[in-house]
């Protein structure tokens, strides 16, 4: 609640994946949860004496994704997560392709 400022309902677990098998033993666990604008609690963002500064963006799927594809976004995690969404979720969104 504190880093996105929703209070979302059910949370599905959805998959489990290492971040570098053989180098180093971090497994990453994602999440995904339906939220509407009447969720909404706080500002997000995170706890500043925490150190942390996140910005939360909504998008577009097809933005997003197109965001993957010209290089905008590089996260790994975020991209698994986005491309679950799009093989799962918004599976009609189509991308135009680079050139």
């Amino acid at each position: 609640e504190e880093e996105i400022g929703y209070r979302l309902g059910p949370i599905k677990k959805i998959f489990e994946a290492f971040t570098s098998p053989g180098a180093v033993t971090e497994k990453l666990h994602f999440f995904i949860a339906e939220y509407q604008p009447d969720m909404k609690i706080g500002s997000g963002g995170g706890l500043a004496h925490e150190g942390e500064d996140i910005e939360t963006l909504e998008l577009p799927i097809a933005e997003a994704l197109a965001m993957i594809a010209d290089g905008r976004i590089v996260d790994a995690k975020t991209i698994m997560l986005l491309q679950y969404a799009a093989l799962n979720i918004f599976p009609d969104v189509t991308v135009a392709k680079q050139p």
